[in-house]
């Protein structure tokens, strides 16, 4: 094997999944057919809230949190204000910020961990068996050795390793190679984007606001420069037609009143909105992550959030069937079975968003405005939608059985500390369940004072222990790696409690 996995791809999605297999000790090989410096300039501009708190489970998201901007009152269609503050997370807010900040540190992250990431190398095939997936690359800037045609660096070779998962875009490689279809369709329409200076910005870092015909949005990264999105649905050209500033100036000036004095366009682009989705996943030893699995409108920044946590998903479960476990092959059944749902709802809630911000007829506008206001001014209605957006509201419900807290996603939760048994990677006393999380591994949060049912069983290694910071809890929590959780400890024996939290593990973490 040249890796035990290949990732196909070196956006977010590939870069965060690499980075966790690479942390977790396993070899992992990332090809990305861009060149090495070539910024991967895409629309992505806003990180939600579940997003952070996967970052913070690998300590990165106060970093990133520095290079971004909060917003915590985005201003929408109609005026209308929705107040992020009240969302239960650490993180009441969406964080502004350009996409590449996001690959800068997670590329870092992923050398760290001692990730081989191979710029200029795409990938043109895949092959698979029941035990090795090969791929065939392709590399522009290496010379051909004669009779060494499949040698690695070669313009065309072979990669072998035990899975492969492709997060290489709407266009994916790996995907048509596995025979998947990409069953859906694209508005007629393309949006056009720019990152932009203006002479009189507005008051807000975030406006947007819909007319009959058009959409526009302004973003401040914070440092003066701005993201401008505008749409035309009468503008219907072709993809690959250029990009004159004046067409977003045009757009912006009849949605929003200003083009904003914009003017000096670092970045300039035009892209297709289209709504697809896989029928699966997984197929053999191949998975798919990210765009590769699912597109949608950019409306509510869903895409590259939904893709980050395709990987958080997908991680550690990949690291427990590389480990060897029990079980771990009807572990990774659950990776399409519990985020298939998700990007369909993703793909279902942005289109929405996007057909309602460019309604034609003036009732209907008016309608929708009512409407808007109605669901801002409703708790229910507003904070479950926030919820589904931010994605701290989203939860897996396979497995779940008569346990409502199972496959839930686990808040920062406070705690004492523990018993000194963790790696060096992990906090000896960690205040919250969040810094816990960052070796990796499962969470268990027991009564302070209480062991752990996994001392001297083939799982200790697999599981973090920890104890709640109110003495008055009786109950315990078994928390998967990507922070759901998969146990609940609660009956008053401690002996058929501790035999609860380890039936858990063994039937929701590929156990040994």
């Amino acid at each position: 094997m040249d890796a035990e996995v290949i990732v196909v791809g070196a956006g977010p999605v590939g870069l965060l999944l690499a980075g966790d297999l690479a942390a977790a000790g396993r070899s992992v090989t990332l090809l990305e057919r861009r060149p090495p410096g070539l910024s991967n300039l895409t629309r992505a501009l806003a990180v939600h809230a579940r997003t952070l708190e996967y970052l913070d489970a690998r300590g990165l998201a106060d970093e990133l949190i520095d290079r971004g901007r909060r917003v915590s009152r985005p201003r929408g269609i109609a005026g209308i204000e929705l107040d992020l503050s009240g969302l239960r997370t650490r993180f009441p807010f969406v964080l502004v910020t350009p996409q590449y900040e996001v690959e800068r540190l997670l590329e870092r992250r992923a050398r760290k961990a001692g990730v081989d990431i191979r710029y200029g190398t795409g990938a043109i095939g895949v092959e698979q068996d029941p035990a090795v997936v090969t791929v065939r690359v392709r590399r522009a800037d290496s010379p051909v050795t004669e009779g060494d045609a499949d040698a690695v660096g070669a313009p065309e070779g072979a990669l072998r390793a035990r899975w492969v998962v492709g997060t290489d875009g709407h266009r994916s490689t790996v995907r048509e190679a596995v025979g998947l279809p990409f069953p859906g369709h694209t508005f007629p329409a393309s949006l056009v984007l720019a990152d932009v200076r203006m002479t009189e910005p507005p008051p807000g870092p975030v406006r947007a606001d819909a007319r009959e015909n058009a959409f526009a949005l302004v973003a401040s990264f914070g440092d003066g420069r701005y993201r401008v999105v505008g749409w035309d649905t009468r503008n219907e050209v072709p993809e690959d037609t250029p990009v004159a500033l004046d067409e977003l100036r045009e757009i912006t000036r009849r949605v929003l009143g200003t083009d904003f004095g914009m003017h000096d366009a670092g970045w300039l682009s035009r892209l297709r909105s289209e709504e697809r989705q896989v029928p699966t996943y997984r197929v053999g030893r191949v998975f798919l992550a990210g765009d590769a699995a699912h597109v949608h409108s950019p409306a509510g920044g869903q895409g590259m959030n939904t893709g980050l946590q395709d990987a958080g998903n997908l991680s550690w479960k990949l690291v427990a069937a590389l480990e060897g476990r029990p079980g771990s092959g009807d572990l990774l059944d659950t990776y399409d079975a519990e985020r298939h749902p998700i990007g369909e709802l993703a793909l279902r809630s942005s289109g929405a968003l996007l057909r309602a911000a460019v309604l034609r007829p003036a009732p209907a506008r008016g309608a929708r405005d009512l409407l808007a206001r109605l669901f801002a001014g409703t708790p229910a209605l507003r904070d479950r939608a926030l919820g589904q957006v931010t994605g701290i509201g989203l939860g897996y419900r396979a497995g779940r059985g008569t346990r409502p807290l199972v496959g839930r996603r686990a808040p920062d939760l406070a705690l004492a500390g523990g018993p000194a048994d963790g790696p060096s990677s992990a906090p000896q006393t960690p205040s919250r369940l969040y810094e816990a999380l960052r070796a990796g591994r499962f969470v268990l949060i027991t009564p302070q004072g209480e062991p752990s049912p996994f001392t001297g069983t083939p799982d200790a290694d697999r599981v973090r222990h920890v104890w709640w910071a109110n003495p008055d809890r009786r109950t315990a929590l078994l928390i998967r790696p990507d922070a759901h959780i998969v146990g609940v400890g609660d009956a008053p024996d401690p002996a058929r409690r501790a035999e609860d939290l380890r039936a858990a593990l063994a039937r929701h973490g590929g156990a040994g």
